[in-house]
């Protein structure tokens, strides 16, 4: 369903279900009940300012019968943020896609106290392109490659490579070294069953059930306190290289949440995530061409080049 409001400042309007009838003389009172956390002088302020809108458009006003709008339309009040210290580097850009380095702390879309500093919400703004969606995401701990779509009418053939597993993803990650090191373990490959429960900040590990994620790790480098490893995942489930090399021994560098959930504390933006997704290769399902996007960041704890 379109919105009838545009995006503004790269935010689109939200959208609100209205019973069409209830114990509610009007939207308005419905809404004030509803959000009934808010000032509702406040929210009948905005009726009066034509701020809150049907599906054509047209303004409701705070006598609005119950049962003439289903569903209404109103920009929500942005959340007082500062501007995280870093930027969203643009490596890539065509009709279709958008490639960039995402930094670490930095989300993929807007959520919670995030809203202008999310990758999404910066690049509408930068580019001006108000459709502008991700095609695949990263956690906000983790930097690297991130690819977006411009145009909805080809979106779904580039959601579909990531659906089917079409796309060849590179990580790479620094750990800390363990005591009982043995780098002849690797290269190896390291299944395991991930799930995710509504409401838990971590993934659950089943290891009695039959697998649903799987992981090549690999050995790039190592020196007397961390170990570098490039990652190939051949699945995409949440947190799940997080939870594969902190599973093998190898947790990565300031990660607060595997092996042991760590109380939250504000971002130390001198320790981020020592996870980066470094390369993205796949089959151009318009053109047919093969593309390969490299990131140009570097993991700030890897070991020094020989």
């Amino acid at each position: 369903m379109l919105s009838p409001l545009p995006m503004r400042d790269g935010v689109g309007a939200t959208r609100l279900h209205v019973p069409m009838q209830g114990a509610w003389p009007t939207v308005a009172s419905y809404m004030i009940e509803r959000f009934f956390h808010l000032d509702a002088e406040g929210l009948l302020a905005r009726f009066d300012r034509g701020e809150i809108v049907d599906r054509d458009g047209s303004a409701l006003n705070r006598d609005t019968p119950l049962g003439d709008a289903e569903f209404v339309w109103y920009y929500r009040d942005p959340p007082v943020e500062k501007r995280m210290p870093f930027e969203v580097e643009l490596l890539h850009q065509d009709e279709e896609l958008v490639v960039v380095d995402k930094p670490h702390f930095l989300p993929t879309t807007p959520g919670g106290r995030y809203l202008q500093n999310s990758a999404l919400v910066r690049l509408r703004n930068l580019l001006g392109i108000p459709e502008l969606t991700p095609i695949h995401r990263l956690d906000r701990a983790t930097a690297g490659l991130l690819m977006f779509s411009v145009r909805p009418a080809t979106r779904g053939a580039y959601q579909l490579l990531f659906e089917n597993r079409q796309v060849q993803k590179v990580y790479e990650a620094v750990s800390a070294r363990p005591v009982d090191w043995d780098p002849g373990r690797f290269p190896l490959v390291y299944r395991n069953r991930i799930t995710k429960n509504r409401g838990e900040v971590r993934v659950r590990i089943d290891d009695g059930e039959e697998s649903n994620s799987e992981t090549l790790i690999e050995l790039l480098s190592a020196d007397d306190r961390v170990v570098h490893t490039l990652l190939r995942p051949h699945s995409g489930k949440m947190h799940q290289l997080r939870v594969h090399l902190a599973a093998v021994g190898l947790g990565i560098l300031n990660d607060g949440f595997y092996p042991e959930l760590l109380p939250e504390t504000p971002d130390d933006f001198d320790r981020p995530l020592q996870l980066l997704a470094r390369e993205l290769r796949f089959t151009d399902p318009l053109s047919g061409e093969a593309r390969e996007f490299t990131t140009r960041r570097r993991l700030q704890d890897a070991p020094a080049a020989p």
